[in-house]
């Protein structure tokens, strides 16, 4: 699945290039990554056994300033789904217009089967393998996947304890007293919810956010607070999903009631609460596949890779996707979408705005000046709002699909900084 995943990713940048200016050595220079890296790291368990765990990290493209990227702990980690993630980042960060390329980290390994213990020695250990590899003028991890801020505050501490000296902007998502910035865990999904608001009236398909109707796939942190921010500027969120299934109900979900039993309870369900009371109501216990197929307006994946394939495209009966997820839509069913006019905002726009404040939390960790919540939000607004009007612009005049002109946009950006340094056409001009 990971090879097919690089593959995926890379079938996008060819159907962009023909809408780009660019040069042939930037292509060239997209076609590999930059570096990569992997790693086996010793991890003694708790019951006194040893345990070897495979680790990589690749820096896709730094045409643009360090790399940057997250960290992910799960089963099926891969270097080619590194690779891939790394290969996305690139392009995220350009058409985010941030001083970053892409770079991509994970360890395999089920995080679920580790005592907090082995967690820690496990991160630890990551960053004494790669530590030569990363800085924070080189390479920036974040949390992505099954890591969290407890996880980076070890790995940025123990970084520092390798360098012997107090180096926090050397990762990002970490927790506030660590020199954390303050809207982090919540930017992914404010990201998306200013996408959202700046290109669903543009779409004319509804009225008021009150008649549009939204289904999110993935109730973990992007998911479950996206699903929140869109009930709270009054759009009906009918139905949530996470690993196990999802919950529907036609007259809408009382989106912060259900966050709070989830936290309480670990069990997805459609209640409404009242201070810590909470009363099931009538709702129906649907399926990841079947919350796919609703009949909304809005649909949200926030989960994994690969939701939304050639098997189930022609079951998508939402008007617009707005992927928070990376990668949660094959090319094939791309195709299968446009030609049945669901409109696609893909995830190196939407989901942008998580590497966006993780670059606030860099800039502030630089200048040892940290930022309100009000002007952390205020700024990613305006950077979100500024990249999906020109993408939605591209978009327009051109006749393409928003995909490939964020792709277009990130091309674009990305040839001029290979071009600032000099291409073909300069070295061999007046020959």
């Amino acid at each position: 699945m990971s090879q097919s995943l690089f593959s995926d990713a890379s079938q996008r940048l060819e159907e962009a290039l023909a809408y780009a200016s660019i040069s042939d050595d930037a292509i060239e220079r997209l076609k590999l990554p930059k570096s990569s890296l992997k790693v086996s790291i010793p991890v003694r368990m708790d019951d006194g056994t040893l345990r070897i765990f495979p680790g990589y990290r690749v820096r896709y493209d730094d045409t643009r300033g360090p790399t940057k990227g997250g960290i992910r702990y799960h089963q099926d980690v891969s270097i080619d789904e590194v690779q891939s993630l790394a290969f996305w980042m690139t392009f995220k960060c350009a058409v985010a217009n941030l001083p970053f390329g892409g770079g991509k980290g994970g360890i395999t390994v089920n995080p679920k089967e580790l005592s907090h213990f082995e967690l820690e020695r496990l991160s630890r250990g990551y960053i004494d393998a790669v530590a030569d590899f990363i800085g924070p003028d080189v390479d920036i991890p974040a949390p992505d996947v099954y890591t969290n801020q407890m996880i980076m505050g070890w790995m940025v501490d123990q970084y520092s304890i390798i360098k012997r000296q107090i180096t926090p902007a050397v990762i990002t998502g970490k927790p506030l007293t660590m020199g954390g910035s303050l809207g982090r865990d919540t930017a992914t999904a404010m990201g998306a919810f200013f996408t959202i608001e700046a290109t669903w009236p543009k779409l004319g398909l509804s009225g008021s956010p009150a008649d549009t109707t939204v289904a999110v796939q993935g109730f973990g942190n992007a998911g479950a607070i996206i699903a929140e921010l869109l009930f709270d500027a009054g759009y009906k969120v009918v139905a949530v999903s996470d690993s196990k299934g999802g919950i529907y109900r036609r007259e809408g979900l009382d989106v912060p009631s259900v966050r709070q039993f989830k936290d309480s309870t670990r069990t997805l369900k459609a209640v409404y609460c009242e201070d810590t009371v909470c009363n099931i109501v009538e709702h129906e216990t649907i399926t990841n596949e079947e919350l796919l197929a609703l009949d909304v307006d809005i649909l949200a994946p926030a989960a994994l890779e690969n939701q939304i394939t050639e098997a189930n495209a022609r079951d998508i009966k939402a008007k617009a996707v707005y992927e928070l997820a990376n990668g949660p839509t094959t090319p094939g069913a791309d195709e299968i979408l446009r030609q049945r006019d669901v409109i696609v905002f893909p995830d190196i726009l939407v989901n942008a705005g998580g590497v966006t404040v993780s670059y606030f939390e860099w800039v502030q960790n630089r200048q040892g000046l940290y930022w309100t919540l009000e002007q952390v939000n205020q700024r990613l607004k305006q950077m979100m709002v500024e990249e999906t009007e020109r993408i939605w612009a591209i978009a327009q005049e051109k006749g393409i699909s928003p995909r490939t002109a964020a792709y277009v946009h990130a091309l674009d950006r990305i040839g001029d900084a290979v071009q600032a340094k000099g291409t073909k056409d300069y070295f061999t001009d007046g020959r």
